[in-house]
């Protein structure tokens, strides 16, 4: 029998792999400046099929090979029957579709166990399929703990919504750690950011509201097997499936730079 993670981190890779592909098959390239109507519409159609086919594939493979385990989708209907529920499978078919539509590079695919009995994720895959790479917990990576010597400490954060208070927060860590430069940049997805962090390419992502289970529960899964921290802005644990799906904010950072961000935030 196939194992909770090989199973998330197969079909993960796989819906991952099919979305790139209904993408390819359009023929729309990098979006250039804004769109006129037509372009606009088609990248609107693009978003809707890749998520509605990842949906069906990770819905159907969950089905057919943990029929007794429920299910949380971003794409579907939220069936109370997982408040009951013994396992529960977190699923976002394609995080980030506003940067998948633009044909970027910056989205994923997030699947995720959580367990009553744990009360916490058990398994988890995280796949940035136009890197062709997937995360899982089985197969923890190694981060460093330390903050980097060779380049500025760096914080990855949303393009669109940036936390409120980043200027503050950026003062403070200046202040924190005067040997060390504190930058910013823009990535799409929240598993794409996560991603990031998992690389080595940057020391933390924080989000500050609007966050969902879905978008939150496999980057948190591969970031704790990786040894990060992982948390609310007031340093509590993520709990899962809860009545309402909203998380809200988040704090994934190397351990080095955990504790003065939580001072901070």
């Amino acid at each position: 029998m196939t194992s909770d993670v090989e199973l998330a981190r197969r079909i993960a890779r796989h819906a991952g792999e099919l979305v790139l592909e209904i993408r390819t098959a359009t023929g729309l390239g990098p979006m250039m400046g804004e769109p006129g109507d037509e372009e606009r519409l088609a990248r609107k159609s693009l978003r809707d099929r890749a998520d509605r086919a990842a949906h069906d594939y990770l819905l159907g493979e969950l089905t057919r090979h943990r029929p007794g385990d429920a299910v949380l989708s971003e794409e579907g209907v939220d069936d109370p029957v997982r408040l009951t529920a013994q396992r529960l499978w977190i699923v976002d078919p394609v995080d980030g579709t506003w940067e998948y539509g633009q044909s970027r590079e910056d989205f994923a695919v997030h699947v995720a166990l959580w367990d009553r009995t744990a009360d916490a994720l058990i398994a988890g895959a995280l796949a940035i399929p136009s890197a062709g790479i997937t995360y899982d917990t089985a197969h923890p990576i190694s981060v460093s703990p330390e903050l980097p010597t060779d380049r500025p400490v760096r914080i990855v954060i949303s393009r669109s919504r940036p936390p409120r208070r980043l200027a503050e927060i950026l003062a403070g860590l200046s202040a924190l750690l005067p040997r060390h430069d504190i930058k910013t940049y823009s990535v799409g997805s929240a598993g794409a950011k996560t991603a990031e962090v998992l690389a080595g390419r940057a020391d933390a992502y924080i989000h500050d509201a609007g966050l969902s289970e879905w978008d939150v529960a496999a980057p948190a899964s591969v970031a704790i097997a990786a040894g990060l921290h992982v948390s609310h802005f007031n340093g509590d644990p993520i709990r899962y499936n809860a009545p309402s799906p909203l998380v809200g904010d988040l704090v994934i950072a190397t351990r080095a730079l955990a504790g003065p961000l939580l001072d901070l935030i």
